[in-house]
């Protein structure tokens, strides 16, 4: 038996609940991890309140680090005693230990911990396809990355910055920009005190930016559409102010033709393959020191709903931990 944490309906932090459960021996395609870490991110948020569904009860996480126990049949990649992190389907991180598909398991560096890599692996393979995976971004391009101070975000300033990209963040406090600007943004906006898009307006001599990262959602979609040039690429991937509600397209024409896409890295993390090099590019730049994993906050298991409430409430600076 060991303790995990699962929801049985939907709804605040309190529907948390630490329970007892059986691991079990790893099937076809299978393996069992005895983990270490795992990250809490806003899937889990949107998992628990049932903005994205599933059928309960059900454990949450999306992402941990361990040391792989068993290997079921068909599984060549991993053998028993490998370091090992994730982020992937089905939700079940929140947990000692855990049988998993195998597919998107990767081997961690023994220069990584398990912490980091508990920390870096959704947020920092997040970045990777944002940056190299959905359109063309180079150097000397200019971005606007909303939630700069996030786990996400100081992530997204160091890979700017290693790859010479100009990055404008926003964040919520004086304190947040300037956490941001330290880890590589080039200019960062309170949007609390100042109009962002008027912001970026001016920062970029009225043209725009080519690319604006957008995870806040429902608050900053119109205004970040405001901020692009024309043939600028809006990448909408998270909701955490709410989802975007319905919205003329049409409106893509004369703001500048244009364009929008709605992304999840589980789309591009389906293909082992690719998953194993988005990971082992976000492994190479930490081992290379352009980025530095900041762990703002750690929890421990059972301070799990104090942990999602403080993500909730925009309290927690870059990426959190809960150990394990």
């Amino acid at each position: 038996m060991v303790r995990t944490v699962i929801i049985e309906e939907v709804g605040g932090a309190e529907q948390l609940k630490l329970v007892q459960r059986e691991v079990g021996a790893p099937g076809p395609g299978e393996v069992r991890i005895d983990q270490r870490a795992c990250g809490l991110n806003f899937i889990d948020v949107y998992q628990r309140t049932g903005l994205y569904p599933m059928q309960l009860p059900h454990a949450l996480g999306m992402e941990a680090a361990g040391v792989v126990r068993a290997v079921g049949e068909g599984v060549t990649h991993l053998a028993e005693g490998d370091r090992v992190v994730y982020a992937a389907n089905p939700p079940g991180a929140y947990a000692e230990a855990r049988v998993m598909p195998a597919l998107q398991v990767c081997r961690l560096p023994d220069d990584i911990s398990f912490e980091t890599g508990a920390a870096a692996m959704l947020q920092g393979m997040t970045v990777e396809y944002l940056f190299h995976r959905i359109t063309p971004i180079a150097k000397g391009d200019t971005v606007l990355l909303h939630a700069a101070a996030g786990g996400v975000g100081l992530i997204a300033c160091q890979w700017a910055r290693s790859e010479g990209i100009t990055l404008i963040g926003t964040a919520g406090t004086d304190a947040k920009c300037k956490l941001a600007l330290e880890h590589g943004a080039t200019h960062c906006i309170n949007y609390n005190t100042e109009d962002f898009a008027a912001r970026v307006k001016e920062l970029t001599g009225g043209k725009g930016v080519d690319v604006v990262m957008d995870s806040v959602g429902k608050d900053t979609f119109e205004g970040s559409l405001d901020c692009l040039r024309p043939l600028g690429f809006m990448i909408s991937f998270g909701n955490a102010s709410g989802p975007v509600p319905p919205f003329n397209l049409a409106t893509l024409g004369p703001k500048g033709s244009l364009k929008v896409t709605r992304a999840t890295l589980f789309t591009f993390i389906a293909e082992r393959e690719r998953c194993q090099a988005m990971a082992d590019h976000l492994f190479a730049k930490i081992s290379s020191g352009e980025v530095k994993i900041k762990i703002g906050q750690t929890f421990a298991l059972e301070q799990i709903v104090e942990a999602h409430n403080a993500l909730e409430r925009r309290e927690t600076t870059g990426s959190t931990v809960i150990t394990l």
